[in-house]
């Protein structure tokens, strides 16, 4: 459990209505994963919009609701945080909750088109080897010393990343090495993170379906 001002540091809030001062024991931007005593974050998705899903967060035992417009009928004993970005405010609230873990780390995140997971996975494989314990976010797998984690995105969601991040930290890693996509980067899953370093490697138009425009995709990057 946190306190529910300390997770809000960082985040550039416009208007805050409720009690400051409730503990926190969870941050969920999918209302499936809400449990009592959760801040919800409403993110607009490519596909949805979370504060659709404000009520149903709320029924699951939500305390806290972090949005960018209030909804029409405002429960009572909720706090509101009401940000222009919750996108941003997602990846900040992440890390505060579970201690910013990326600050006790050497993170060094990999981007561009082609090679990031064979980077990332040579540093991790080399500074292991070297005796350090290390940590890994990649397309293949996740690892934490040594310790195999299934990986569903190249880069998992704040959230994810923050709570693997605490655990490496726990762990007591020493380095980590990160794929970072243009779609993480994008869609702000990196916020309120910290970068000891990073590695671009190349730009191909490959991923414009996404972008766009390839000065959309160079600017992800």
């Amino acid at each position: 459990m946190i306190g529910l001002e300390e997770i809000l540091k960082g985040i550039d809030i416009k208007s805050f209505s409720g009690d400051r001062k409730r503990l926190i024991s969870n941050v969920a931007f999918d209302s499936r994963k809400v449990i009592s005593g959760s801040l919800f974050v409403a993110v607009k998705g490519s596909k949805s919009d979370g504060h659709a899903f404000i009520d149903a967060a709320i029924t699951s035992g939500a305390d806290a609701v972090i949005c960018e417009h209030l909804p029409p009928e405002q429960h009572e004993n909720i706090s509101w945080i009401v940000t222009d970005d919750t996108a941003g405010a997602l990846g900040m609230a992440s890390s505060n909750f579970y201690g910013n873990p990326s600050s006790s780390l050497k993170l060094t995140g990999v981007t561009g088109t082609n090679g990031k997971t064979t980077i990332a996975t040579l540093l991790y494989k080399v500074f292991s080897q070297l005796g350090y314990k290390c940590g890994l976010f990649s397309t293949v797998c996740n690892y934490i010393a040594g310790r195999e984690l299934e990986a569903t995105h190249t880069t998992p969601d704040p959230v994810q990343l923050n709570r693997i991040m605490s655990e490496m930290v726990a762990e007591g890693c020493d380095y980590a090495f990160m794929e970072v996509s243009s779609h993480a980067s994008d869609q702000k899953r990196i916020a309120g993170l910290e970068f000891a370093g990073g590695i671009f490697t190349n730009l191909t138009p490959d991923p414009l379906d996404y972008h766009k425009t390839f000065d959309r995709y160079l600017d992800r990057q």
